[in-house]
């Protein structure tokens, strides 16, 4: 009797959509790695998955759902834990009498089916469900159901809001009883909403949590995609257990309220370790509290998954390669630096170069690659790390952040005698670093001799692929954003805002960038101390596309709105 798997490999290849030989293939890192043969075909770019979709239609006898267009009953979902859901990649849709509508990514997946039958006690109905739209499903609805918990953690917590009386919040932070405040640190209600609030941010792939107290209430807010959104605010009552909760966690002192502390912890979350670094600062109504959320499955660590245009993306590789110098990345704050550097050296990276990091803190574990903590309390500065540094031989070194003076001479002089420096430096564009430079007292023809490449960057909005609309700009508009717009195009898009974007129009984040590599003329500009706007007229005519033309072209492609980039660049002035 043919097996499930020999079913769905012989359909594929009758109908000539997979070879022989990429079979083969797929089923070698399969026994390698395990996991589902049609993932696996999927990932492998063998098979597209509208197309496996279809072939499992017609042969199957399955029909197929396009989930964006169909709303799902909360009480459905309530079916089936999302644990269950994530690992067997499905999502129940309907419920008839004592059939359960399933739809499954992997339908000949017979165990899935199985288990699910067992665990609910419903006749099972598969249809087929594009993996994508499965995944963002549970993100969507299973995200709902994480803010109810909430709801109902936050209704436990007011009715013990007894318990708490004693903390007014009223900022008089000495009047705290430090013991009563341990122990309630240690009881249910803090530790579920504490722990509710990380495990919400995290499914919503927030990049940081902001606790914040005001005179009457605390407000709690996320930063998703770069932007800033509140969620609903737990009693006031519950400010200071659960800041001394994150403190005791973090391994900080509970006792104290007027200094500002950081520290850093981790959690899981599916299966998956997520860490956590965390800032106190006293304010005038209690500790704010910011936690900087570092999910090592979202880091895209790759150069070529950064989102630059090909031009930066070029000059940021070739510039990698060469044998000494200094790559600076610049932009403010949040604008992913740490993740370029951290994509350039995984590039860079082979068993024969010894690559030295010192950062503050480590943001991210690199296997091979050895990584050094500064603690200024200790002076364990980064200029005094750097001078350990360079008696280890290295060929490749990284400094988290160029601050002061003593940091880039030291780090000039590395890239001077035959390292190669990576680095970042807060300026708004690549030529405004040379000027910024020049201003921490570094001599030009120093710049010019060390500074090999330096890339600006941004990280833009995308715009949600279940919502985006097309819509047009009047040609005024075109022409006063002039020459960034080729052909004057007029034709751009945004999201309308839906579930699967919390109503925003917006899904996730691409990089922009502008790199200015050093030539010879950009050199003779930087001993003359040229100004920034000379730098940047003789960059564009040497071909560097800046980060205006960067966006441009991205939304001009449907990634990113027209609205996202005039937010997020500045025009050329030239």
């Amino acid at each position: 009797m043919i097996s499930l798997k020999d079913r769905l490999t012989e359909l594929l290849i009758k109908n000539k959509l997979l070879d022989p030989k990429d079979l083969e293939k797929a089923l070698e890192v399969q026994k390698e790695k395990g996991g589902r043969l049609s993932e696996i075909l999927v990932q492998l770019k063998l098979v597209n998955e509208n197309d496996l979709a279809i072939v499992l239609s017609q042969s199957l006898g399955l029909p197929p759902l396009d989930l964006s267009r169909v709303k799902i009953d909360p009480e459905v979902i309530k079916i089936i834990p999302r644990d269950i859901a994530v690992y067997y990649q499905i999502i129940p849709v309907s419920k008839i009498g004592n059939s359960l509508t399933l739809a499954m990514a992997d339908p000949l997946n017979i165990f899935a089916i199985d288990d699910v039958k067992a665990l609910t006690g419903f006749e099972i109905n598969p249809i087929i469900g594009r993996p994508q739209e499965i995944s963002q499903a549970i993100e969507a609805y299973y995200g709902e159901d994480s803010h109810r918990m909430m709801e109902k953690i936050i209704k436990d917590i007011t009715s013990e809001e007894e318990k708490l009386e004693f903390i007014d919040g009223g900022g008089v932070e000495e009047s705290f009883n430090v013991e009563e405040l341990a122990r309630l640190t240690q009881e249910a209600p803090v530790i579920k909403f504490t722990e509710a609030i990380l495990k919400q941010a995290i499914d919503a792939k927030a990049s940081d949590i902001l606790i914040e107290p005001m005179e009457k209430r605390l407000r709690i807010r996320f930063r998703i995609d770069g932007v800033l959104r509140e969620i609903e605010s737990p009693p006031k009552a519950l400010q200071a257990p659960m800041v001394s909760r994150i403190k005791v966690i973090s391994g900080l002192d509970i006792a104290e309220h007027r200094l500002p502390q950081d520290g850093r912890f981790k959690t899981k979350a599916d299966d998956r370790e997520v860490d956590f670094r965390v800032s106190i600062l006293p304010s005038t109504f209690g500790e704010k509290v910011a936690l900087r959320i570092l999910d090592k499955k979202m880091a895209m660590l790759d150069v070529n998954k950064l989102g630059f245009n090909n031009k930066a993306l070029g000059d940021l590789k070739s510039c990698s390669k060469r044998p000494h110098g200094m790559i600076l990345v610049t932009g403010p704050t949040g604008t992913g630096k740490t993740t370029t550097l951290y994509s350039i050296l995984k590039y860079v990276d082979a068993p024969e170069i010894n690559i030295i990091t010192v950062e503050d803190p480590v943001e991210y574990d690199l296997p091979g690659i050895n990584q050094v903590t500064a603690k200024v309390d200790i002076g364990l500065t980064f200029a005094a790390t750097l001078r350990s540094m360079l008696r280890q031989d290295p060929d490749v070194i990284m400094v988290g952040e160029i601050r002061d003076f003593e940091t880039v001479d030291i780090a000039i002089k590395a890239a001077l005698t035959g390292h190669l420096v990576l680095s970042t430096i807060h300026t708004t564009t690549a030529p405004g670093t040379i000027v910024r430079l020049v201003n921490m007292g570094v001599e030009p023809f120093l710049i010019a001799s060390s500074v090999i490449c330096i890339v600006s960057q941004r990280l833009l909005r995308q715009i949600c692929d279940k919502c985006k609309t097309s819509y047009e700009i009047s040609e005024e508009m075109a022409k006063r954003l002039g020459a960034s717009i080729p052909n004057k195009t007029t034709t751009f898009y945004r999201g309308k805002g839906c579930k699967f974007c919390f109503n925003s129009g917006y899904k996730g984040r691409v990089g922009i960038a502008e790199t200015l590599v050093l030539t010879p003329k950009i050199k003779d500009l930087i001993f003359q101390r040229a100004e920034e706007h000379k730098i940047k007229e003789q960059a564009i005519k040497e071909g560097m596309i800046t980060l205006r033309q960067d966006g441009i072209e991205k939304a001009i492609a449907g990634i990113t709105s027209l609205e996202e980039v005039l937010r997020t660049t500045i025009a050329d002035k030239i």
